[in-house]
């Protein structure tokens, strides 16, 4: 719980405070805007998102953990928000295992798998994510003849993590619902405008 600035002086309130910083650029740099910056290895996708606005996708990251992960700018804000607790590597596995299936080279398959294994699932990996020890055992086996589903389970299993553990706490978050409830205003503002426009016959 983050309630008194002397209790938590470097943890919680400074990760509060980071998150809420990543995300400012959400904040600043809407569809409204023709300067969309670059956020990190993730592309800014609101300007060519032709169905849903802005403010309708940030909206839609709390109907479901898939919405969030099918939106570049939930997957960015996402990410932002793990970085503040230390887990970003899970989803960096998700992302790298969904890139990874749409190689066509067998040999750029193989070297991709390797490259995921060493990063992501061996003990001691540099960026070891979270499954048990079948799972680990399962995907190295899986490396004696690669394929692109060869890391299914061990993606599988990542994100059930993220969607029970680390999602639920990212809609929680102040950053997360100072955003949408931004965007829920300006929604409805467009919508207001819009309908007070007077029609043209």
């Amino acid at each position: 719980m983050c309630r008194t600035l002397t209790t938590f002086p470097n943890s919680c309130l400074e990760r509060a405070k980071e998150f809420k910083t990543r995300l400012g650029i959400f904040l600043h740099k809407s569809e409204l805007s023709s300067d969309t910056g670059g956020i990190s290895k993730f592309e800014w996708a609101s300007k060519h998102c032709k169905e849903r606005s802005f403010s309708e996708d940030v909206l839609g990251w709390r109907e479901s953990f898939d919405l969030l992960l099918g939106s570049k700018n939930g997957v960015a804000a996402f990410h932002a928000f793990l970085k503040t607790e230390f887990s970003e590597e899970n989803l960096e596995f998700w992302m790298a295992c969904e890139e990874f299936k749409k190689i066509r080279s067998a040999t750029k398959l193989a070297n991709k798998a390797h490259r995921i294994f060493d990063e992501y699932i061996r003990s001691e990996a540099p960026k070891e994510v979270n499954i048990d020890h079948e799972t680990r055992e399962l995907t190295r086996t899986n490396l004696q003849a690669i394929t692109a589903s060869c890391f299914d389970m061990a993606q599988g299993k990542t994100r059930t993590l993220m969607e029970k553990d680390s999602y639920p706490r990212f809609l929680k978050s102040p950053a997360y619902r100072d955003l949408a409830a931004q965007a829920s205003t300006t929604s409805t503002s467009a919508s207001s405008s819009s309908s007070a426009e007077p029609s043209h016959t």
